[in-house]
């Protein structure tokens, strides 16, 4: 088994277009792709990037950006996810709504956004009370993975690329985001995480003799175009996240 794992999109469809050919040319079909969520939120090309996604209907899961584009009143919205609501069609948000919280792919591998109990926590990291993002604990990260037999479990939400073997052999990998390389959120505490390179991120997954032999793979594209538009749509902080991978 071999196939790709993309995350985290954000309305940014010219670095999903670009990461969609580099699979293309690492040899594996547009069937052999799994998408775990956040896919549209953000200042960017929400609408062409559901039209992308609806194409190509890949195994997706919902993530919580995805959920609040569906669940919440645009006046209750974030800057982010009201610009792309503003971009979405009835069949876009119909798709929307329509995304499993999570799903068992192949009978091997399990997807979810953030953690297969909820789609706003961070599975891998921690933040600490003042506001540092830290690798969590390896037995809190195994108890959330408690009762999962797959022995490949596939997450995103915090954008960085990771994988965590954990004491039984199971392994959780993050892939990394396609669109959005840095952000600072509120929850728990005010914080950052930025990944520091403008490149699109994904993984490539691979099942060899019963072992899981995972590459991370960073795609580059016009990022600089991206950020105009998100300065240009009143976003600085997407603009320099977009340029450099860094907040500022």
């Amino acid at each position: 088994m071999r196939f790709a794992a993309i995350a985290d999109i954000h309305g940014n469809c010219a670095a999903l277009e670009a990461v969609l050919t580099d699979i293309g040319q690492q040899g594996i079909p547009t069937n052999a792709i799994v998408n775990l969520g956040d896919c549209l939120s953000g200042p960017l090309d929400a609408g062409k990037t559901a039209d992308l996604l609806l194409s190509l209907d890949l195994p997706t899961v919902r993530g919580n950006h995805d959920r609040y584009l569906v669940e919440q009143a645009v006046s209750d919205m974030g800057h982010s996810d009201a610009a792309a609501f503003a971009q979405l069609t009835a069949e876009h948000l119909d798709w929307l709504r329509s995304l499993p919280a999570s799903l068992v792919w192949k009978n091997e591998v399990l997807l979810c956004h953030a953690t297969p109990q909820a789609d706003d926590v961070y599975w891998l990291q921690t933040v600490s009370r003042d506001g540092y993002v830290h690798q969590k604990a390896r037995t809190d990260i195994e108890a959330l993975a408690e009762g999962i037999s797959q022995s490949l479990i596939l997450c995103g939400h915090t954008h960085m690329p990771r994988a965590v073997m954990l004491s039984d052999g199971r392994l959780i990998v993050n892939p990394g985001s396609v669109g959005c390389p840095a952000y600072s959120d509120a929850e728990p505490v005010q914080h950052r995480v930025e990944t520091g390179s403008p490149l699109a991120s994904y993984a490539i997954c691979e099942r060899r003799d019963g072992l899981w032999n995972i590459t991370f793979r960073l795609v580059p594209y016009d990022h600089h175009r991206q950020a105009a538009i998100a300065e240009a749509n009143g976003r600085p902080e997407w603009a320099a996240a977009l340029a450099t991978g860094w907040l500022s």
